[in-house]
């Protein structure tokens, strides 16, 4: 019998109306054989193969937006009505998911273009700021008012060259929910092959200079968590809940840091 594409087949079987959506469940992890997870779309198999696509199909427009709904679920952070800034929006996973828990609006900031997916990028709700840098970003750009909730997933760049433009364009109480993608923060020596981090020490020292960085730079760290899948690449992921307050820097991360990436690691 000729072998099919894993998501054809998933969708010539009924698991999904189209293709895209079976391509997030896919890669998302949720589906199984019986023998082992199938998390590449093009990968081709026997059509007998008896398949289990676990949980539902990814609610967003791309696998990011489970990351984030982890975070605001577990963070019991409130984004309803709220002027969102996302750094670093690429296809709009962290959007959509923030839309879909009641932000009023979102910016959406990357220095890429035409990334944004058509579903993101045709919501009056979103307003688009492709190719720009946010490093060098002005409360100016923000032509809908300062955002008051904040949301990035950067890669190819450390979040500590992000927060120091946050507390420049955001109003007081702003909480932050940050993906902290250890190979972007480590040094090239601690960084493995194919760019992949391993090292459970690694990951504390990231999270613990980043969490002391944050702090200096006069934010509260407020918790940690780990994402619930691992980046495109097997990396595993943390996120950090900061809030820009003037009531001042406060560190409630640190002494959790250890448990948490005990927890991360036995998860994956």
């Amino acid at each position: 019998m000729k072998k099919v594409r894993l998501d054809v087949l998933l969708v010539e079987k009924g698991y999904f109306e189209t293709r895209e959506k079976a391509k997030r469940s896919i890669m998302a992890g949720l589906v199984h054989s019986e023998s082992e997870i199938l998390d590449k779309p093009g990968v081709k198999i026997d059509p007998s193969t008896k398949l289990t696509v676990k949980g539902k199909a990814v609610p967003y427009v791309s696998r990011g937006g489970l990351k984030l709904e982890k975070a605001l679920k577990e963070f019991d952070v409130n984004i309803a009505d709220k002027l969102v800034m996302d750094i670093g929006s690429s296809t709009g996973g962290f959007t959509d998911c923030a839309l879909s828990f009641g932000a009023k609006e979102v910016y959406a900031i990357d220095v890429g273009y035409n990334q944004l997916d058509w579903k993101m990028r045709s919501d009056e709700r979103v307003h688009v700021m492709e190719r720009m840098n946010f490093r060098y970003v002005t409360p100016e750009d923000l032509k809908y008012g300062e955002p008051n909730f904040v949301v990035t997933d950067v890669s190819f760049i450390s979040l500590r060259l992000i927060f120091p433009t946050i507390k420049k364009l955001v109003q007081d109480d702003t909480d932050i929910i940050a993906l902290i993608k250890p190979q972007f923060e480590a040094g090239k020596e601690e960084v493995g092959k194919k760019g992949i981090v391993r090292n459970p020490k690694t990951h504390e020292k990231v999270i613990r200079e980043l969490t002391e960085f944050i702090v200096s730079e006069g934010f509260q760290a407020v918790d940690l968590s780990y994402s619930p899948i691992t980046g495109g690449d097997g990396n595993i992921e943390y996120l950090i809940h900061a809030r820009w307050s003037s009531t001042g820097n406060i560190d409630h991360v640190s002494e959790k840091i250890n448990e948490v990436i005990s927890s991360a690691h036995e998860s994956f």
